[in-house]
């Protein structure tokens, strides 16, 4: 337990943050102000080059999207971590998570009618996002709605374009850059695409991880006229993967998990800390990773995100927010036995920390009220579905 707390006062208002404020409003020097809508937006300098602004770039959908998900924080009455553990005191939880799995199953069966609805002209569908968005459970579950309407998907995965490792680009340090997009065979991916909306039989690919080497193993695909493509992966919205498709043939969903609700009525959740607390969740279970190993990789996914994932947003044609109020609840308890697992003398310690302390804030919500289809099920086990 915390025996004290940090407060700010500036002239005679008194508050607290979480995290930590600069020491004086003068530390900022430079900044800007810009109405946005029915607010403002604050500019702030770029970390890397504190004496310019960072540039203003509109993020229409990605608003409109936000937007979207505070007109649900008031049907499920819940805005902030203090509602979150009201619903667990007065035995609500139940109900919250059943109508927010509801919410996110709308809008899913709503993005498969909007896909229908041009099913004459939508052959490939291009679902990209970032790290734990979850956007595999979510390209399932499209693909189950899909069904539903009487499209028939077939998913083809990007990774198996995957040039020849000794063809794949090297970073900054000399390693392998497999987060690039000329790490995938771009040209004969779009030969294949196009093959496949001809009506012609193409031979999928296989891409093997331990030999490092594209080879073929008679998998053929031919699609109907009830078939549709989906193609996951972190390039489905840059318009390079995709250059030889016409555009009309396809459709393109950004998904990403931005969270529902806030620590306070001023404490913003940072998405990017949603993220990390479900990889290292997942990295744990599934793939024998410690938190210290998340933590250290993290920065290194964050770059990436940026460079290759987030300029290309906008070029959805949907968004879906992959983020559930209840989740960081059900997250607690497992994320914070592994954050103890970091001691004082590892680099990352501050880092769980933070993490620990804000998990305190938290009240534990046990998973077994959550469907075996939901989404969360991606990190937390139990899933219906195979990855």
């Amino acid at each position: 337990k915390q025996l004290y707390t940090s407060v700010y006062r500036l002239n005679a208002d008194i508050d607290y943050f979480y995290g930590v404020l600069a020491y004086s409003t003068g530390a900022l020097k430079n900044f800007d102000l810009l109405h946005f809508h029915q607010g403002m937006l604050l500019m702030y300098p770029d970390k890397d080059n504190p004496g310019e602004l960072l540039p203003f770039i509109p993020q229409e959908k990605m608003f409109k999207i936000l937007s979207e998900f505070k007109r649900w924080g008031k049907i499920l009455d819940i805005s902030d971590i203090g509602d979150l553990n009201r619903h667990v005191e007065n035995n609500e939880i139940g109900e919250l998570i059943k109508v927010s799995e509801a919410l996110h199953e709308k809008k899913i069966a709503q993005i498969a009618d909007r896909i229908y609805k041009r099913k004459k002209l939508t052959k490939m569908i291009f679902i990209a996002g970032p790290s734990s968005s979850g956007k595999t459970t979510f390209s399932k579950r499209l693909a189950v709605q899909l069904k539903v309407v009487g499209i028939k998907p077939i998913t083809i995965s990007l990774d198996d374009y995957f040039v020849d490792r000794e063809k794949t680009p090297k970073d900054e340090n000399g390693e392998y850059d497999f987060e690039t997009i000329e790490a995938l065979d771009v040209e004969l991916f779009n030969k294949d695409m196009l093959a496949l909306l001809e009506g012609e039989e193409i031979e999928l690919p296989k891409f093997s991880f331990e030999t490092g080497k594209r080879n073929y193993n008679g998998n053929k695909l031919q699609i109907g006229r009830k078939n549709i493509i989906i193609v996951e992966g972190i390039h489905g919205l840059n318009p390079l993967l995709s250059k030889m498709i016409p555009e009309k043939a396809k459709f393109k969903i950004f998904v990403s998990a931005m969270t529902s609700i806030s620590i306070d009525g001023h404490n913003i959740i940072s998405s990017t800390d949603n993220r990390l607390i479900r990889r290292m969740v997942r990295d744990y279970r599934y793939r024998g990773y410690s938190a210290i190993d998340t933590l250290q990789r993290w920065e290194s996914v964050l770059r990436g995100e940026n460079e290759h994932i987030f300029p290309f947003q906008e070029e959805a044609d949907i968004m879906f927010n992959s983020a559930l109020p209840y989740e960081l609840g059900v997250l607690k308890h497992h994320a914070e036995i592994i954050l103890k697992e970091v001691l004082p003398i590892h680099p990352e310690y501050s880092k769980a920390e933070r993490l620990l302390k804000f998990f305190s804030y938290f009240m534990n919500i046990p998973a077994k009220g959550i469907p075996p289809t939901s989404l969360l099920r991606e990190f937390l086990g139990g899933s219906t579905f195979k990855y």
